[in-house]
């Protein structure tokens, strides 16, 4: 009886011992796996830059600034267009061009206006009588409180001539849409229900 109880108590210390041996090498294999997994991860995080706006991530700091920014972008559009196609020069590839770059910018309504003045000669009176058209846009004036938002736009135009210079007022009304940005459409609008509301003649200067 006492050998076998010496026996029985053998066995079991080997059992105690396999068992000790394989839970140390589990811990081992997961210490290591941690290691290995922290010094992955950190090499990840080097790789990373983190900007901060006032103590807010990048991504929140962007989405308030692009908000914050879209009246100003509204009016540089629209006076991005106005210059586009209201400034003209004696030169008809110089002319087509402009105008081009307008249309990315609006909807078919500016383009029946394009297609009217064309038809009735205008542009070709520009090129045969080597005047230049220029124009400053005083003012954007734009209510983001509906949409389509509704924007009005003041400018002076600059008629050119060998004789003389021609100043006129422009009035235009317009709505704008939100569009996709493109490298065409930086601002992503889209000008529609393009009006010209008043274009008159302010004073004449002779040369």
């Amino acid at each position: 009886m006492e050998f076998k109880s010496l026996k029985n108590i053998e066995s079991s210390f080997k059992q105690i011992r396999l068992i000790s041996i394989i839970f140390l090498c589990l811990c081992a294999a997961i210490t290591g796996y941690a290691v290995w997994s922290s010094y992955n991860f950190a090499e990840a995080q080097r790789q990373k830059i983190y900007v901060l706006d006032n103590g807010k991530s990048l991504m929140l700091a962007l989405s308030q600034d692009l908000s914050q920014n879209r009246p100003v972008e509204a009016r540089e559009h629209v006076r991005r267009f106005h210059e586009l196609f209201f400034t003209l020069s004696p030169d008809k590839a110089a002319i087509e061009s402009n105008i081009k770059r307008a249309l990315f910018l609006s909807d078919r309504t500016a383009f029946n206006y394009y297609s009217d003045l064309s038809e009735k000669g205008y542009y070709a009176r520009i090129i045969s009588g080597n005047i230049n058209q220029t124009i400053q846009v005083d003012s954007v004036v734009c209510n983001f409180d509906k949409y389509p938002y509704q924007v009005m736009t003041y400018a002076r135009q600059s008629i050119i001539r060998e004789s003389n210079i021609t100043q006129r007022s422009l009035i235009t009304h317009c709505q704008l849409l939100n569009s996709v940005r493109s490298d065409n459409n930086p601002q992503g609008f889209c000008i529609e229900d393009f009006e010209i509301v008043e274009n008159k003649d302010l004073t004449v200067t002779n040369r």
